[in-house]
C-alpha cells in the first residue's frame, strides 16, 4: 500500500509543475480556447493515471523479474548465452520503448515518409541490443567502463564529423541516444544489470551495475550514423 501511495505522489510531483506553469501562460500571455484548456486537463488526469499505473507495473514486475533473468544466466556458466539474452532483451525493450516509437514517428512525418517509423526503430533496436551486449561483457571480463565509453564516442564523433553521413540523421542519432533512455529500457537494463553484477562480482556490484545506460545509448547513436551513410550514397 506504500508503494502505491508513493508512486501517486512522485507522479503528482513530476506532472504538477508543468501542470501549474501551462495554466499561468495560458491567463496571462497565451488565452487560449477554452476547448484546448480542458483537452489538456484531460490530457494530464489520462497521462497521470496511466503513469502511476505504469510505474507500479515496473516496481512489480520489471525490476524484479530483470533482476531475477540476470543473476539467474551467469549461473548456466555459458558466456554466449549471457551475450545472447543481452542483446535479444536490448532489442525487445527497444521495440517496446514509448520515447522511440515518438521519435520515429516525427521523423517520419517531417521526412514525409522518406525515412519510415520503422526504418529508424530497427537500427535503434539493433544498436542497443549490441551494446547491452556489449555492456554485460564489460561485467563478465570486469573491462574498465572509461575505455569502452571512450572508444564508443571516439566512434560516434568520427562517424558525425564524417563527410559520409547524411547532414540530417547527425541531429537525429543524438535524439535517438536519448530516447532509448525511456521509461521502458532503462528500469530493465539496470535490473538486469545489476543481477549479473550481483552474482559475478559480489564484491563490488555497485561499481559494475551502473554505467549501463550511458553505454547502451552509444549503440543507437552508432546505428543511426550508419544509416546515414547508406542514405548518403
Amino acid at each position: 500500500m506504500q508503494t502505491v501511495q508513493d508512486t501517486i505522489m512522485e507522479v503528482v510531483y513530476a506532472i504538477l509543475p508543468i501542470t501549474i506553469l501551462v495554466l499561468i501562460l495560458q491567463y496571462t500571455l497565451i488565452w487560449l480556447p477554452f476547448e484546448s484548456v480542458l483537452q489538456f486537463l484531460v490530457g494530464v488526469v489520462l497521462v497521470s493515471t496511466g503513469f502511476a499505473l505504469f510505474l507500479m507495473g515496473v516496481h512489480i514486475g520489471l525490476l524484479p523479474i530483470g533482476e531475477m533473468i540476470g543473476a539467474a544466466l551467469p549461473k548456466t556458466g555459458k558466456v554466449w548465452m549471457i551475450l545472447l539474452f543481452s542483446f535479444i532483451l536490448g532489442f525487445a525493450v527497444t521495440v517496446a520503448e514509448p520515447d522511440v516509437h515518438v521519435l520515429a514517428g516525427y521523423v517520419d512525418q517531417v521526412s514525409d515518409g522518406e525515412i519510415g517509423k520503422w526504418t529508424l526503430i530497427i537500427p535503434v533496436a539493433l544498436g542497443l541490443g549490441v551494446f547491452v551486449s556489449l555492456s554485460m561483457a564489460r561485467i563478465v571480463f570486469n573491462v574498465s567502463i572509461k575505455w569502452l565509453l571512450f572508444g564508443g564516442y571516439s566512434i560516434v564523433f568520427a562517424l558525425a564529423l564524417s563527410p559520409w553521413v547524411s547532414e540530417q540523421f547527425v541531429p537525429i542519432s543524438f535524439d535517438a541516444g536519448g530516447v532509448t533512455t525511456g521509461p521502458m529500457a532503462v528500469p530493465f537494463i539496470l535490473a538486469f544489470g545489476v543481477g549479473i553484477a550481483s552474482v559475478l562480482r559480489a564484491d563490488d556490484k555497485s561499481a559494475d551495475g551502473f554505467g549501463l545506460v550511458a553505454l547502451a545509448s552509444i549503440g543507437p547513436l552508432i546505428a543511426v550514423l550508419l544509416l546515414g551513410i547508406f542514405y548518403g550514397l
